[in-house]
């Protein structure tokens, strides 16, 4: 049952969606990789690409619980990432209908 930005799945867990943006040492550190290998253990949906600006967007859909996890550990990133910001929105949950697992792209 879909409501408003977001739903409800499995035992009464919400989908949600986030929007994501990071900031700092964050291209050219491997940081993509290791969102899609910490986002797949997570079981989320979505993706992590380049920003023409230095950062990366984050789009991050799944159980509240584990999008929570993952919004935390952005703040780690790669071993050579250095993290300066994690800026969060609400997004749609439409968004998660479209995709299939989670890339970099």
């Amino acid at each position: 049952m879909r409501l408003g930005l977001l739903f409800f799945v499995g035992h009464n867990h919400r989908m949600i969606c986030r929007r994501t943006l990071v900031t700092g040492r964050v291209q050219g550190v491997f940081y993509r990789a290791t969102c899609v290998r910490k986002a797949q253990s997570l079981g989320l949906t979505g993706y992590a690409r380049n920003l023409a600006d230095g950062r990366v967007e984050v789009l991050s859909c799944g159980e509240e619980p584990a999008v929570e996890q993952f919004l935390a550990w952005l703040w780690e990133g790669s071993p050579a990432s250095k993290v300066t910001g994690v800026d969060s929105t609400p997004t749609d949950t439409s968004e998660a209908q479209r995709l299939t697992g989670f890339s970099s792209t």
